[in-house]
């Protein structure tokens, strides 16, 4: 028997666009929930639901484990849930439907749950935790063994009396090195190891060197760690990196922090921890283009591993940036990009189109500059408003019928922007082609300055224009049907 069962709502197989890219990463939030209470002398297993097919599964589960507290403890590292899905939501219900018949005290801890905290109580839903949730959770789970009162215990919503109790938010944990390592050994990692496999891709796990971020992008919410940025120590770090090398044979990394390496020197402190440890690896990080060029942070990036980082480069019109309190400039995302290329780095975009305000011209801009710098990847989605942030109070009065995605490839308009979500749908598409496209003629400029260059990457890319050409103008010519038949 169980004190806890941890489990989170995200299920890999009801969002197709993730299910098909064969990379899932396990609950790195649940695990270190789940170590930090087993440290405080609870006994606790994980659910793990990324890669089953339904939630009814874990019915057995409780039924055997008999735990008296049920936590859905979502991953907050992980974009994918912030992003809450109406799908994953619907899951976390159905779950809390089957322990609370079990009699379980049911403990919520999600971006989503924060943000719409009446529907999860009124799902059956006992305590919705907000924010940052290891010290909470111990708390909130210490009051209840000894029928002390909960009241006072900060960040936590509860209802008593028909009347919703929103306690005040808890400051968030600042020395994050206090916490014990994730609780690896509560989850099988081979499944992941399999399906990562199967689409020839190396086997990578995920790691948090940080929680928060400071800079104040108006679209970006922050509902767990919020606009404080506290860090890990390099040493910490390598640490974890050393016991999943040793443990599991793992030595490829996805740095899931929102912001990689913002504290002054951390980078290249972290690269001389891992000299020390003789530690070989390589990883990938999401990143600011002004923090990269600030000193030799990307030569120390590249000296200790690095093999991709994903810029927010949202748009080529300086303009959009503006509007989005983005703080960087089109000219930093240019030199950034040319110096990681430079250093053998990977780079690659995230791009967002339809933000308010956004003009054709401005759209002409950002394919432009795609297909001028060449990213080596690219995502391109619509502005997706989410609550707690300034950009969803612009448009809420529009999110009526639909206030969030139902899978990650949904790609709606979730209010009035300049284009329809048809519009938007067929731009995405096309401007992967006309990216593909460019990347083609690229490849024939290398291969024909030196034909030992061809590789099968190359050449599946060349044999592939045959199909870009001919499919990119038709999507360009329905575009410009649609812009006609909008205006």
């Amino acid at each position: 028997m169980l004190d806890i069962v941890f489990s989170h709502s995200y299920y890999y197989k009801f969002d197709p666009k993730q299910w098909k890219n064969k990379t899932p990463y396990p609950p790195l939030g649940t695990l270190y929930a789940a170590s930090y209470l087993r440290e405080n002398n609870y006994k606790v297993g994980v659910f793990d639901a990324n890669l089953l097919d339904h939630p009814k599964v874990i019915k057995p589960y409780l039924e055997t484990e008999k735990p008296k507290y049920f936590v859905i403890y979502d991953d907050g590292f992980n974009y994918l849930t912030k992003m809450c899905l109406t799908t994953m939501r619907e899951a976390a219900f159905e779950m809390i439907k089957i322990a609370k018949n079990l009699n379980c005290k049911i403990i919520v801890c999600s971006s989503d749950s924060t943000d719409h905290y009446e529907k999860y109580l009124n799902a059956g839903a006992d305590f919705i935790i907000q924010g940052e949730g290891e010290i909470t959770l111990k708390e909130l789970v210490n009051a209840l063994e000894n029928d002390f009162d909960t009241s006072n215990i900060q960040g936590i919503v509860y209802e008593t009396n028909d009347k919703i109790i929103k306690n005040p938010k808890r400051p968030v944990l600042k020395n994050l090195d206090e916490l014990p390592l994730p609780a690896w050994d509560l989850i099988d990692i081979e499944p992941y190891r399999d399906i990562w496999e199967s689409g020839n891709n190396e086997f990578t796990l995920n790691i948090a060197t940080t929680r928060g971020c400071p800079f104040k992008c108006n679209w970006c919410a922050k509902p767990i760690y919020g606009n404080r940025y506290n860090s890990h120590s390099p040493e910490y770090i390598t640490k974890h990196i050393k016991y999943l090398s040793e443990t599991y044979g793992v030595n490829r990394f996805w740095m899931c922090d929102d912001i990689f390496g913002l504290k002054p020197n951390w980078v290249q402190n972290f690269n001389e921890e891992l000299k020390k440890e003789r530690l070989k690896i390589s990883y990938y990080i999401q990143s600011r283009v002004d923090l990269l060029l600030k000193e030799d942070t990307i030569d120390a990036l590249a000296e200790s591993g690095l093999e991709e980082v994903w810029v927010g480069a949202e748009s080529g019109s300086q303009s959009i940036l503006d509007a989005m309190d983005k703080d960087t400039t089109i000219e930093q995302i240019y030199e950034a990009t040319k110096l990681l290329k430079q250093r053998g780095v990977r780079v690659a975009f995230f791009i967002q189109f339809g933000y308010l305000g956004e003009t054709k011209a401005d759209i002409a801009k950002t394919i432009a500059m795609i297909k001028e710098l060449l990213p080596d990847n690219i995502g391109v989605s619509v502005s997706y408003p989410l609550p707690g942030t300034k950009f969803y109070d612009k448009v809420k009065d529009d999110l009526q019928l639909k206030a969030n995605w139902t899978d990650s490839d949904d790609l709606a308009m979730l209010f009035k922007g300049t284009y329809s979500s048809k519009f938007y749908k067929k731009l995405q598409r096309y401007v992967h082609k006309e990216y593909r496209k460019s990347q083609a003629f690229e490849n024939i400029k290398t291969v024909f300055k030196n034909p030992l260059a061809l590789s099968k990457q190359k050449l599946r890319s060349i044999v592939l224009l045959g199909y870009y050409l001919p499919s990119s103008l038709v999507d360009k010519l329905q575009l410009k049907n649609m812009e006609i038949s909008n205006g």
